[in-house]
């Protein structure tokens, strides 16, 4: 899975680069991806993840066990 967040799904989107003539070219706008590494107590493991900025803060919010539940029911994290 490459340029896209595990967590929430976010992926590239495409859109216009726009001059200062207003001349439009496309271009594809990519999701700000880290991979991190993070501790999972229930399986008393390590799990690298690639997320993004947004599900980073999803998992501070609601813990990494959780939001990796979450996106194997919405079929994000296979």
């Amino acid at each position: 899975m490459s340029r896209v967040c595990q967590i929430t799904g976010k992926k590239a989107q495409r859109g216009n680069k726009v001059s200062h003539s207003n001349i439009k070219t496309k271009r594809e706008f990519h999701p700000n991806l880290h991979t991190k590494k993070f501790y999972v107590p229930e399986l008393d493991d390590y799990v690298v993840l690639k997320v993004s900025a947004k599900g980073m803060r999803h998992i501070n919010k609601k813990g990494v066990w959780k939001s990796i539940i979450e996106a194997y029911e919405k079929g994000i994290l296979k």
